[in-house]
């Protein structure tokens, strides 16, 4: 069963930056397209946005709404995905989740990391 372990939410001001971590388990990062997404307040499990996505041979690609702000890298020693996020905004608010894209299945999402932007 894969594992994927998100780290590095706050509680941050409009502008500030963080950088979240998704660890993952049974699975090797470098053959493997690897995304983040958010759920917004209020907002459904199946209304979760795409924040970024990094494929196995590392190609990257983003929401328009996060271009230029956000970046996803991965550590393949560490088998680790990132997520820096710099001049975060209030609508940036939300729970972050670590996907694997080959899989739909439950353990291919992790638990989330909350982050929360104040204006």
């Amino acid at each position: 069963q894969v594992q994927l372990v998100e780290s590095g939410g706050g509680l941050v001001q409009a502008g500030g930056s963080l950088r979240l971590s998704c660890a993952a388990s049974r699975i090797d990062i470098r053959f493997n397209g690897m995304a983040w997404y958010r759920q917004a307040p209020g907002k459904q499990r199946d209304e979760r946005e795409l924040v970024a996505v990094i494929t196995g041979g590392g190609y990257t690609n983003y929401a328009d709404s996060v271009k230029g702000r956000f970046t996803i890298s991965k550590d393949s020693a560490k088998n680790t995905v990132y997520l820096q996020m710099n001049n975060l905004k209030p609508e940036d608010t939300g729970v972050y989740y670590c996907h694997l894209l080959s899989r739909s299945t439950a353990d291919s999402w992790g638990q989330g990391t909350q982050v929360t932007v104040s204006s």
